[in-house]
């Protein structure tokens, strides 16, 4: 990333469904606020949103960081999960590890990371079984 104008931090907090989304719905009122483009804002929103309710949901919480430069925004969650088996698998539109309790709440259809992969430039997905998941999300100002 070049020139890094901004960069925020949150903690992203284990199961706690209340709070779930307040990091996404904060960086979406900043990107407002900085001018930025409404269809980069909808696809930070987006790709941010569904990341930060899978480390809420199957990842014991964990952080995200964000920082917006003068040509890119970079999205980067980190979590404290049991890491994922088979990414591509987890790529799959449909595909699901999240337990009947957070599918009756309205969750875990299976559409995060592939929703994150077509709403950014560039995804990275390094995970370690039982040690966690670290997501870099990138989204250019031009896409």
């Amino acid at each position: 990333m070049s020139n890094g104008i901004l960069t925020l931090v949150y903690d992203i907090p284990a199961m706690d469904m209340i709070s779930a989304g307040e990091a996404s719905s904060n960086v979406k009122k900043k990107l407002k606020q900085l001018g930025v483009n409404p269809l980069i804002v909808k696809k930070v929103s987006i790709s941010m949103y569904e990341a930060e309710m899978n480390a809420v949901i199957h990842a014991n919480g964990g952080s995200a960081t964000v920082n917006i430069g003068t040509d890119e925004i970079v999205i980067i969650i980190e979590d404290r999960g049991p890491g994922i088996e088979n990414i591509d698998l987890a790529m799959k539109e449909g595909y699901s590890t999240a337990s009947d309790e957070v599918r009756q709440m309205g969750f875990g259809a299976g559409m995060g990371l592939p929703n994150i992969k077509k709403n950014s430039d560039s995804l990275n997905i390094e995970s370690e079984i039982g040690k966690g998941t670290r997501l870099e999300i990138a989204i250019k100002f031009t896409s």
